[in-house]
């Protein structure tokens, strides 16, 4: 068990952090999602899977049906990735406090809308893999995650809706999750559109 909440149980498989989320905590793309008030009946004091069925308390978490988590395409002219060289990822990765460092989830914004735009990464890709040992498991994880394109939903509302009149809203509502999470993201994905060609704020 790495981590216990009303809204929110982080549990290490294999090295692999999942979630099991309510509606109140971050839908993180690695996280089973439950109605709301359903984990306040479970201690969740140990998790295991059996037969590919998660259980917590030796209660088992069935899937009904999966999510898109993948971020959404965009359409950039660009074919070389934004300016990030792999010392500045290394200082970036596991910098800051919590759950999810700021510096990780500026790494997971900036990675996200690469791969919404299609552009490959591969020396920060490389870089992020090699420094994830250096942050928590739960941060590591969804770093993966931005690595192959999956990402909050409050991100990828905000990533559609880009140089339309609807961006400040969504741009707020992905900055006020959690404590510098949304921030952090916001901030990563604004410095890539802008290194791809494309500014937050104006039009396609």
């Amino acid at each position: 068990m790495l981590h216990r909440g009303p809204h929110a149980v982080y549990v290490d498989l294999h090295g692999w952090c999942t979630g099991v989320v309510d509606a109140r905590a971050a839908l993180v793309p690695c996280a089973m999602r439950t109605p709301t008030g359903a984990l306040a009946e479970l201690p969740a004091r140990s998790a295991e899977v059996r037969d590919g069925v998660l259980h917590l308390d030796d209660r088992p978490l069935a899937v009904g049906r999966f999510a898109r988590v993948t971020v959404p395409r965009i359409a950039l002219d660009a074919d070389r990735p934004a300016p990030l060289g792999t010392a500045e990822v290394r200082t970036l990765v596991g910098a800051g406090d919590g759950l999810t460092p700021y510096g990780d989830d500026q790494l997971c914004g900036w990675l996200a809308v690469h791969r919404a735009a299609g552009v490959p990464t591969p020396e920060v890709d490389a870089a992020v893999r090699a420094m994830a040992y250096r942050t928590t498991l739960l941060s590591a994880t969804l770093l993966d995650c931005a690595l192959h394109g999956e990402v909050l939903p409050e991100f990828g509302d905000w990533l559609q809706v880009v140089g339309t009149p609807a961006e400040r809203g969504r741009a707020a509502a992905l900055a006020a999750i959690g404590h510098t999470s949304g921030r952090g993201l916001l901030t990563g994905g604004r410095r890539a559109l802008a290194g791809l060609g494309r500014r937050s704020g104006t039009a396609a």
